[in-house]
């Protein structure tokens, strides 16, 4: 019997248009395409707050495959133009929690959410959302400082512990702890309150303004 626990699954991203009719190629987050993926399923879209998208639902009416690739018809995306607003979109489906099947090394959003995040054996934070960004997936970490995000990959989350309530992470220096502040180890001049060298610059003597900076800065990896 179902039970009221309701969870979202994030099983699929609208990658492509495909030909005139409004079909799209589809990035697939399901191993069971052919019982998510059928006629009359339901997604909730994750679109951009501006876009017309936003806040709706889209219907499948067809799926087919194209070199082995997977490609939707949806309800109401009758044409190409249709079918490039919703390029990135990714599809979500409401999932009985009960029912969810369980796989190693993979967890759904709602098992992650609250975790407590330790580094070092040192709890740092609690996870407070999975965001499911194209490139990559980030845990958003609520810590005494704000909110950190942490690329959800085995290199810098290498355990995930549900049953024992912990998310295990080996960030990089500094990406847990507060901006140090530089501002006590700047030396104060003794000269500060003297007067100005009578060696004035000819050129402002004179009224002659300096050349403005172009503006440029160094590139971050030289900062």
């Amino acid at each position: 019997m179902p039970s009221d626990r309701k969870t979202e699954l994030r099983v699929g991203r609208l990658t492509k248009a495909h030909g005139l009719k409004g079909a799209l190629k589809l990035e697939l987050f399901t191993d069971t395409p052919e019982q998510r993926f059928v006629p009359g399923a339901v997604f909730r879209l994750q679109v951009p707050a501006d876009s017309a998208w936003h806040d709706r639902t889209l219907t499948l009416t067809e799926l087919r495959w194209y070199n082995s690739h997977p490609v939707g018809f949806f309800d109401g995306v009758d044409d190409r133009t249709a079918a490039e607003s919703l390029v990135k979109a990714i599809l979500w489906v409401d999932q009985d929690a009960d029912e969810l099947p369980h796989e190693e090394d993979a967890w759904y959003d709602h098992q992650l959410v609250g975790l407590r995040v330790e580094r070092d054996g040192v709890v740092v934070g609690t996870v407070a959302r999975v965001d499911h960004l194209p490139a990559q997936d980030l845990l958003a970490v609520d810590t005494a400082s704000g909110e950190v995000l942490v690329p959800f990959v085995s290199a810098l989350v290498p355990k995930v512990d549900v049953e024992a309530g912990v998310v295990v992470v080996t960030p990089p220096p500094g990406l847990f702890e507060e901006p140090a502040d530089d501002t006590d180890d700047v030396p104060v001049s003794d000269t500060d309150d003297e007067p100005a060298s009578d060696d004035v610059d000819q050129s402002v003597a004179d009224g002659v303004d300096e050349p403005a900076s172009d503006g440029e800065s160094a590139p971050d990896d030289e900062r």
